[in-house]
């Protein structure tokens, strides 16, 4: 028998530079350094950053470009949704369109490092009826 998972412990980011990144994900996704885990940032360690509630840890690690093919996932009611898109938008100076997977809503997006990241919502009806009464962007995928 497989051993469960009980959630996403950390995620490895790979960035150019670590003091800009940290900037960019304070401002963009508001994660900010874990004061617990700083030491770990000290020789070539990751700086671990997060969210206020402990649940999202990304672990920032200093390296030169490469090539991502790994998408972050990141799981939001149909408010947040919503929320997330207004704020996307305006962070990152392009609106964000929502994209119809039939069974969920996503947006897609990246850092500047190419590092790219996901907002998915599971309350596929609620955000739909929410979406086209307001005329936003919709994709079919």
């Amino acid at each position: 028998m497989i051993p469960s998972i009980d959630r996403v412990d950390h995620i490895h980011i790979f960035v150019t530079n670590r003091e800009q990144a940290q900037a960019w994900y304070a401002s963009v996704m508001g994660l900010k350094a874990n004061p617990d885990l700083i030491h770990r940032a000290d020789d070539d360690g990751p700086l671990t950053i997060g969210d206020d509630a402990g649940t999202l840890h990304l672990a920032l690690f200093e390296r030169p470009p490469q090539p991502c093919r790994t998408v972050i996932a990141l799981g939001v009611s149909a408010m947040e949704f919503l929320r997330w898109q207004r704020h996307l938008s305006e962070a990152l100076g392009q609106p964000m369109k929502a994209v119809d997977h039939k069974l969920s809503w996503s947006m897609y997006f990246s850092d500047p490092d190419g590092n790219p990241f996901e907002i998915t919502c599971y309350n596929y009806a609620l955000l739909a009826d929410v979406l086209n009464a307001s005329k936003a962007g919709i994709l079919t995928r």
